[in-house]
């Protein structure tokens, strides 16, 4: 099934302005929120918007749809949740994606997925602090920011940890093809060890993952030509850990190419979501 970016349809409700995607209508008949520069409920102006969406594997062009439409600014942040692909390659083609990344206005910030190298197998990249985390930058793409997992950012008063990485069960098909697959997809035991010291020491509001728990894997995307026995789910089974003994408001993830949410968790591939939902009380569970 094909669906579009979204359909325009812009409703007021409560002072705020929602639009919905053809995907969530679809599904539950919600409406993604998309926040004013001035908040009425919490009564503040809000210089940083932040959205989130889900895995664009080297196809940046619903990025470019969603500026064109929304008109972010440059002190507004999109976040996407892994694969991005703009290290994928490794030659002229991830410059060219780069480029068309960041011309658009707002900053973009990645979280690390399976299908992509970590950028510090990458030429040019440095470690400088963002928002209170660290984040992996190349000068010639200045507005274009890779998360270090484990990092947490603070924006708009909500705390936001990142858990990238996954395993790719297609790593076989990709060896044997000669596409990109690189061994340490996964978080290894020091990042682990990492997040796992922040989450022990630090309240946060916001997990931001590539995949997903354990206990919430949507089956129904599962690959019917991938024999489920011989996936490495450690990764979920870890976070499955994480999910049972941290506080939070939302968890949000990409990785599963499907647009859901089940209980806190929220599952982006073709939609976008704002940051505004997880300040209204209303919405969290």
């Amino acid at each position: 099934m094909a669906f579009s970016l979204f359909v325009g349809v812009i409703l007021k409700k409560r002072n705020r302005l929602h639009f919905c995607s053809n995907l969530l209508r679809l599904l539950k008949n919600q409406h993604f929120c998309i926040p004013l520069r001035y908040n009425v409920r919490r009564k503040v102006v809000l210089y940083t918007l932040v959205y989130f969406t889900g895995d664009i594997h080297g196809v940046p062009q619903k990025i470019l749809r969603f500026c064109k439409h929304m008109n972010p600014t440059k002190d507004d942040v999109i976040i996407i949740l892994g694969d991005v692909g703009a290290n994928y390659t490794g030659d002229q083609r991830d410059d060219d994606m780069k480029k068309l990344l960041t011309s658009v206005a707002p900053t973009i910030l990645c979280i690390h997925g399976n299908h992509e190298m970590r950028p510090w197998h990458v030429e040019g990249y440095e470690l400088k602090t963002w928002n209170g985390g660290q984040v992996y930058i190349q000068s010639k793409y200045p507005n274009l920011l890779f998360a270090k997992d484990g990092e947490i950012f603070e924006i708009n008063g909500l705390r936001y940890i990142v858990i990238g990485g996954a395993y790719s069960v297609d790593k076989y098909f990709r060896l044997r093809v000669g596409r990109g697959w690189w061994e340490d997809e996964q978080p290894s035991d020091e990042i682990k060890e990492y997040v796992e010291k922040q989450l022990a020491n630090n309240k946060i509001d916001v997990v931001l993952s590539h995949t997903c728990p354990l206990k919430y894997e949507p089956t129904e995307m599962f690959l019917p030509m991938i024999d489920q026995s011989s996936v490495d789910q450690s990764t979920e089974i870890w976070l499955d850990k994480i999910e049972e003994r941290i506080e939070y408001k939302a968890w949000l993830c990409g990785h599963w190419h499907t647009d859901k949410r089940v209980d806190k968790i929220h599952f982006l591939f073709n939609g976008f979501e704002s940051e505004e939902w997880f300040h209204d009380e209303n919405n969290i569970s």
